[in-house]
């Protein structure tokens, strides 16, 4: 008999996965277990291997596309002239433009879709009830600039966790300088993780997230480390930063930012951070605004470090000077506590 993959789920939570790369075609023989499909969540790209043998005879959503959880994605044939039937499953509306958009379009809109060219049935309408609307005919109309591509991937999960904090989130940012003279940037984000970690333990409502009408407090100090690869910014995921030593911190973070920048992560290595770091390095500038990582509820930043005239005891020295940035969740975390923990920072980073 026909198999019909259904997209699963996941875990942690996840409603809906984009098709990244179809990794067979239409009347290929695979095994069970041969590679199937790339699916793009809202943490990695996991590899989906098949669930029977026999023929591809039918895949129903194309790359790019997002669908839910338990859409039907392919249809998988018994072997060769076993006879088995080949099911159809009703085509996701998720690849199929809108249809019978004339009937949902008035007679002005028709009429100008008619002057302006535009096929009303290769619209999808933004009015109520999916109605076409004038603006949609008009932006169809409206002559194309520059080259464009689909946002998909790691690009889109990063534009829909950006919309989600800026919409959920009300977020302050406070900032001060930091004197890093005494701590080896060659080590630094593992410096920073450890000082963070045992800040966050004094600052409890900074290791926390909020849930419906509740602010859970964690006690475990798994760490988000900012990476930015090709495929655009990754946020692996550093366990038991309170318990590490800085140099096993040091190879954590070497080994996860490679397996990042490789696209080896695993789903996992993505999962379950409580509070985030980041550091751009050179590219930096002097300060940053970061944005929480949801659902988190505060965000550490390291800006550009370099020699900066300083006054020390009347005289005007040379020092190496960043600034450190916390950017908050005000639901949760008051803005004196957020400037005691980034001082808290501050002061373990200047003693070290």
């Amino acid at each position: 008999m026909a198999y019909e993959f259904k997209l699963p789920d996941l875990g942690e939570g996840l409603t809906e996965g984009e098709i990244a790369r179809w990794l067979v075609s239409e009347g290929q023989q695979i095994g069970e277990d041969d590679p199937l499909v790339e699916i793009q969540t809202d943490k990695t790209t996991v590899e989906i291997p098949s669930p029977a043998a026999g023929t591809v005879t039918s895949i129903l959503v194309e790359e790019g596309k997002v669908v839910p959880v338990g859409t039907v994605l392919v249809v998988i044939g018994g072997d060769s002239g076993d006879g088995a039937p080949r099911v159809e499953p009703k085509r996701q509306a998720v690849s199929q433009p809108a249809p019978g958009a004339k009937g949902r379009a008035t007679p002005l809109v028709r009429k100008i879709a008619q002057e302006l060219g535009v096929d009303l049935d290769s619209l999808t309408g933004t009015g109520p009830q999916g109605r076409v609307t004038e603006e949609d005919v008009r932006g169809a109309a409206a002559p194309k600039e520059g080259r464009r591509e689909p946002l998909r991937g790691v690009r889109r999960v990063i534009a829909e966790h950006m919309a989600r904090a800026h919409r959920e989130v009300p977020a302050v940012t406070w900032v001060e300088e930091c004197d890093f003279s005494g701590v080896d940037l060659d080590v630094l984000v593992p410096i920073v993780l450890k000082a963070v970690a045992e800040s966050l333990q004094a600052f409890p409502e900074l290791n926390a997230r909020l849930e419906r009408d509740e602010i859970v407090f964690l006690d475990r100090y798994d760490l988000g480390v900012a990476v930015q690869t090709d495929a655009g910014l990754l946020v692996p995921v550093v366990r038991d930063c309170d318990s590490r030593s800085v140099d096993e911190l040091g190879a954590e973070v070497r080994r996860l930012a490679e397996s990042a920048r490789a696209g080896k992560l695993a789903p996992e290595e993505l999962r379950g951070s409580t509070f985030t770091v980041t550091s751009a390095g050179k590219l930096g500038g002097l300060l940053q605004t970061p944005i929480v990582n949801h659902p988190e509820v505060a965000i550490l930043s390291i800006g550009r470090i370099g020699e900066r005239p300083v006054v020390r005891d009347g005289a005007v020295v040379a020092a190496r000077v960043g600034y450190v940035s916390v950017t908050f969740d005000h639901r949760v975390v008051d803005g004196a506590r957020a400037a005691e923990f980034g001082l808290d920072v501050i002061r373990r980073l200047e003693q070290r």
